[in-house]
Order: C-alpha cells, then sequence, then structure tokens
C-alpha cells in the first residue's frame, strides 16, 4: 500500500523524535533523489512526513541541496501543507537571537539555482507576490504567541547562495533596504511548493546578528560556532511549535496557494 502524508516537514535531522511510528521511505523522482529517506509517520492525529534538508548528517550545504526532488517527493505522498523552520540570521538590531520570525515576504540573493519545475513546452508564470501561505502564518503566529516565544509577525528573509557569509557592506546593504532576516535555503524551496499548489510557511529561528550589525552595542559577529549554540538552546521549543501546529491544523484551507496554477499557464 502506498504511504500517504498530509502536512510535510523540513528541517533538521532532531525533528525525527517528533514523528510516532515513523517509517522510512526512499521516494524517486523526475528530478533526481532527496536529501536523505522521508520519515512517514503519526503527529498529533495527522500523517506526517520529514524531510532534513540538509541531510541526516547535515553533509548538504545549502546551494547543492536537490530543491526539486525535496518538494516533489512532498508532493508525491499527497502533502498539501509544508510547515519550514530554518536557522536564520537578525539583519536588525530590535531582531534578536532566540526570536522567532513568521517570515511573510522574501527576497532572492541566490544564483544558478534549479528553481521551476516548469522548463516548457506550455510557459508557466506563477504568482509569488505573498510568497508565504497566510492561512499557515496566521496559525504559527497563534501558536508561538501562546508558548509565548518572542515572535515577530511578519518579516522580509532575504536568501543568499551559501556556503560563504555575507560581507559586512552587503549585509549592510540588506538592512538599510529594510529587511529583517538571512538565510540561505528559502529560494528555491518556498517557490517551488507555490508551483506544485502546497501551502508553505517559514518559521525563521534568529540564531545570531549578520555581520552588518558589527560594532554595535552587545552585537557580536556571527560565526559558525554561534548558529549552531543558539540553534541547538532553540531545537525544543520549535518542536513544540511544530507539534502544534499540526495538531490544530485546520481541516479546510482557505488561501489561493491550491489554485496557484489558475491562469499561469500560456498555451
Amino acid at each position: 500500500m502506498k504511504q500517504t502524508a498530509e502536512i510535510g516537514v523540513f528541517g533538521g535531522s532532531g525533528f525525527y523524535s517528533l514523528i510516532e511510528g515513523m517509517n522510512e521511505l526512499k521516494v524517486e523522482t523526475p528530478y533526481g533523489a532527496p536529501s536523505d529517506v522521508l520519515a512517514i509517520g503519526e503527529m498529533a492525529g495527522h500523517r506526517v512526513a520529514f524531510l532534513p534538508r540538509h541531510g541526516k548528517t547535515h553533509a548538504l550545504p545549502p546551494h547543492m541541496i536537490n530543491y526539486r526532488a525535496n518538494v516533489f517527493a512532498m508532493k508525491e505522498l499527497g502533502v498539501t501543507r509544508i510547515i519550514a523552520p530554518t536557522a536564520a540570521g537578525s539583519l536588525q538590531g530590535w531582531v534578536k537571537p532566540g526570536d522567532f520570525v513568521v517570515s511573510d515576504q522574501l527576497v532572492d540573493r541566490t544564483n544558478a539555482r534549479k528553481d521551476t519545475f516548469y522548463d516548457g513546452p506550455i510557459t508557466t508564470h506563477v504568482s509569488f507576490a505573498h510568497p508565504y501561505c497566510p492561512q499557515l502564518r496566521e496559525l504559527a503566529i497563534d501558536v508561538i504567541g501562546k508558548q509565548e516565544i518572542p515572535v515577530h509577525e511578519r518579516g522580509t528573509v532575504v536568501c543568499i547562495q551559501g556556503p560563504r557569509f555575507s560581507t559586512v557592506a552587503e549585509s549592510r546593504w540588506f538592512a538599510a533596504a529594510g529587511w529583517e532576516v538571512i538565510n540561505m535555503t528559502q529560494y528555491p524551496e518556498a517557490y517551488l511548493a507555490r508551483e506544485l499548489e502546497m501551502c508553505y510557511t517559514n518559521i525563521a529561528l534568529i540564531t545570531d546578528y549578520d555581520v552588518g550589525l558589527e560594532g554595535e552595542e552587545g552585537i557580536e559577529p556571527v560565526t559558525h560556532e554561534g548558529v549552531i549554540k543558539v540553534f541547538n538552546e532553540n531545537n525544543e521549543r520549535v518542536k513544540r511549535v511544530i507539534k502544534d501546529m499540526v495538531a490544530q491544523m485546520p481541516t479546510k484551507r482557505t488561501c489561493n496557494c491550491g489554485s496557484a496554477l489558475q491562469g499561469a499557464r500560456l498555451g
């Protein structure tokens, strides 16, 4: 019998513990292999599929992730909603390490990533004006707030290519534009989910201040060690948020994510 799931989660390997009766499944896609085997099981009364986007051992740097295979694998299992927590840096002094940001906008600063399922022959232009599902965002904000975790109800995430961090000049440029969050994996993951008409929301866990804030009082420049330390300290909070979101997931989708292809195809 084919295994199916309603909700998908992209994250780190620490999230495996959330899934009860977990089965591991290899999923084949036309775009190659996903980052790892998918774990499928029960969570809070729902069928959930989990995939560590960097692989179980974090062997895949952000620019080497096969985003198309990862998202397509979720779709193949029947997933209609994706919860996607990410470690992220802060571009603004008032967005502090340990805060959560429920992103509402995205800026792509990556290059040469394979970022569409539609290479022709039918030209397809999918609207991405509002990158994140409003229904899932509302649920995330509500759950995080009830858990008394510091949360910013909106924020623009700029996705850089990686694996290197920004220069000071780049970071200050992003901050001057008014953007709040910096990350390496949100694009094209979020857009590919939209192309397949899945709901998608990002919860950015702020692990550090980016280097553009260097020199401001009390702010240390970003280091890999610092990122991992804060992320690990907050891992349990992220897992509680995901579990509560799954438990409270509305039965009906009230957003437009499921009809993203209507009017998008030419020919």
